[in-house]
């Protein structure tokens, strides 16, 4: 099985003017497509060269000698979970019966924003924030390091933003919490997101 850049959920200038096209260009079109040819070329001849995406994640995890294999499959994963994760038009609040799942954890919608702008902030170098199903069934903010993600520690993804420099820098420079701001506000696909809950 070869993996494939899959293909953006909208045009490449479509959630402008918050994330430009010419971040866009080098996010999607350079960084995520790297690592769809990096994975490809360690699964070369490998016997997970058959796998699934998620197969390659959850196979290669916490092993020193797939280390490569795992933060590159990890990362095609993360990116392409993060595009669904906005959309032109974004943000604003939930549903109804999803902001009463928040209420019930966080207290109130805004302290849900709170607390997941805080994680993604103080993210220490590279990384993503979340907002997961823990095994317990219960949400919960998550931030991991590097290619880490929910799905290595039996975690259900709901939400990501990618704090990886590359995400905003061209667009936000230093300004992590700025854009931060922007993607809850803005750029969340509440449906998307709504749509991963466990059935």
């Amino acid at each position: 099985m070869t993996h494939q850049l899959p293909t953006l959920p909208y045009e490449m200038n479509a959630l402008e003017p918050y994330i430009t096209a010419n971040t866009l260009s080098f996010h999607y079109g350079k960084h995520h497509q790297a690592y769809v040819t990096n994975l490809n070329n360690l699964l070369k001849d490998h016997p997970l060269a058959n796998a699934s995406l998620e197969e390659v994640i959850v196979k290669s995890v916490g092993k020193a000698d797939m280390m490569g294999i795992f933060n590159n499959a990890a990362q095609v994963w993360n990116h392409t979970f993060y595009w669904h994760c906005m959309k032109p038009n974004g943000g604003g609040k939930p549903s109804n019966a999803f902001k009463k799942k928040l209420e019930e954890t966080f207290g109130s919608y805004e302290k849900f924003c709170e607390e997941f702008k805080q994680a993604a902030v103080t993210q220490f170098g590279s990384g993503w924030a979340w907002l997961v199903v823990d095994q317990s069934g219960q949400l919960k903010i998550l931030k991991t390091s590097n290619a880490d993600l929910p799905m290595a520690h039996d975690c259900v993804a709901l939400l990501t933003c990618d704090v990886w420099e590359h995400a905003y820098y061209l667009d936000y420079q230093n300004r992590r919490p700025d854009y931060i701001d922007t993607f809850l506000k803005h750029l969340i696909n509440w449906d998307f997101v709504e749509a991963q809950l466990p059935k």
